[in-house]
C-alpha cells in the first residue's frame, strides 16, 4: 500500500506536503493566535480536540516545558486505548511547540502489527518516535496552523502515514476548528 497522498485529506482546507523523513500539514483558523495556541497548551482543551472524530482523551498530562513530560490516551468509539508519550523539546508562547510522540508498548497490539507490517526493514516490535513541531502565525486575521512530523525514517513515515495520519490531522483539526471558533 502506498502512503497516503496529499490528496486524502478529507477537508480541503488542510495542505498537505510529504518530504524526506517529514509530512506536513498546515490549515488556516479564523481565530487569533493566542486562541489557538491555549487550545494546544490546556489539557482539558487539548483534550477536547485531539483525534479523530469519534475519540475521546480520557488522559491528557502536559507539562508545557523544555522537558517536560506529555502523556495522552485516546480512546476510540470502539473503547480501544491508543497511548503516546513524549517530551517537549520546545515551548515559544504563542508561535512553537516541539514535542516527541512515541509509540509506546502499551498499544493496541493489533495496531502495533500493522505498523510492523508496514515497517518490513525494522524489527517486529521496534519503538517508533516522531518529533513533531507546530508552529502558530498570525495571518490574514487568523492563525495559520502548521504540524511538521519527522520520522527517524521515510519507512517510519510511510507506516504512519498508511495507518491514516493524515486523515486523523485532518479531523482533529476540524475538531480544533469548532472549539477555539465557539462563541
Amino acid at each position: 500500500m502506498e502512503p497516503e497522498t496529499p490528496s486524502a485529506a478529507p477537508d480541503p482546507r488542510v495542505e498537505v506536503a510529504v518530504s524526506e523523513r517529514t509530512f506536513t500539514l498546515s490549515r488556516w483558523f479564523d481565530a487569533p493566535r493566542e486562541r489557538v495556541w491555549r487550545a494546544w497548551t490546556d489539557p482539558r482543551e487539548l483534550a477536547a480536540w485531539w483525534g479523530p472524530h469519534g475519540y475521546t482523551n480520557p488522559v491528557v498530562e502536559a507539562d508545557f516545558r523544555p522537558g517536560g513530560r506529555l502523556r495522552i490516551v485516546m480512546l476510540s468509539p470502539e473503547g480501544v486505548e491508543f497511548p503516546a508519550v513524549g517530551e517537549f523539546l520546545a515551548v515559544e508562547p504563542p508561535s512553537r511547540l516541539v514535542f516527541t510522540d512515541d509509540i509506546v508498548d502499551e498499544a493496541p497490539a493489533e495496531w502495533r502489527a500493522r505498523l510492523d507490517r508496514n515497517r518490513p526493514s525494522s524489527p517486529a516490535g521496534s519503538p517508533l518516535r516522531m518529533v513533531v513541531e507546530v508552529t502558530f502565525e498570525e495571518r490574514d486575521g487568523g492563525t495559520l496552523l502548521t504540524v511538521t512530523d519527522t520520522f527517524a525514517s521515510d519507512e517510519d513515515r510511510d507506516a504512519i502515514m498508511r495507518d491514516g495520519a493524515v486523515i486523523g490531522w485532518s479531523e482533529s483539526m476540524e475538531r480544533l476548528e469548532a472549539l477555539v471558533t465557539a462563541a
